[in-house]
């Protein structure tokens, strides 16, 4: 119920005709003003808050960081890029949003615009995430493959001109122009996908 009125303030759900539930308090609108957007900052709060419930031994590790500025940056770094893969594996039902891949141990929470070209909040926005399998995760990562922004699947020229033959034929062409598998939630932001359209695809050499 709780999440449910979180989902009242969600102008994305309100959209789907989602309104949520009617009861929320002003402490539930501002924790919304104070988390919503800020991935970063959700990602590791969340984290600290859930081991802190469970107990967990490693608990410490978050709350009582030494000092050191590289040692706080890579556990910060640690926790959202894990929350990161949950979030979008989870939106996916854990599988490839193009071959339907159901296995977790082939999955990849992939960028869409690339961990290293984006901003701190970018980095863990789960609308920034496709679940690919690990082949076309790389040849995402590439620019040999992309999703346009109305979620369409586009395979480079190139790969299909330079390194044909049905490996190709099965793994690649055989997905073009189809449509990737809609997550429940956190869809694609088309800000993210013209991106990749413009500065990744097919820009690979």
């Amino acid at each position: 119920m709780k999440i449910g009125n979180f989902g009242s303030f969600d102008e994305t759900l309100k959209a789907k005709g989602i309104v949520g539930l009617t009861n929320a308090s002003k402490l539930d609108a501002q924790i919304w003003q104070e988390f919503n957007n800020r991935w970063d900052e959700l990602a590791f709060e969340s984290e600290r808050l859930i081991q802190q419930f469970q107990n967990k031994n490693n608990t410490a590790e978050i709350e009582n960081i030494p000092a050191g500025k590289e040692k706080i940056v890579a556990v910060r770094q640690r926790v959202n890029q894990n929350f990161f893969r949950r979030a979008v594996l989870a939106s996916y039902k854990n599988a490839c949003c193009i071959t339907g891949l159901n296995n977790p141990e082939l999955l990849i929470a992939s960028h869409i615009k690339a961990w290293a070209a984006s901003n701190e909040v970018e980095k863990t926005n789960p609308c920034n995430g496709l679940c690919l399998n690990a082949l076309h995760d790389k040849a995402f990562d590439k620019g040999f493959i992309t999703v346009k922004p109305n979620y369409q699947i586009e395979i480079s020229a190139d790969i299909t001109d330079i390194y044909n033959g049905a490996a190709v034929e099965n793994f690649f062409k055989v997905y073009d122009k189809k449509f990737i598998t809609a997550p429940e939630k956190f869809a694609p932001a088309k800000e993210f996908l013209i991106y990749h359209n413009d500065v990744v695809f097919e820009n690979w050499r």
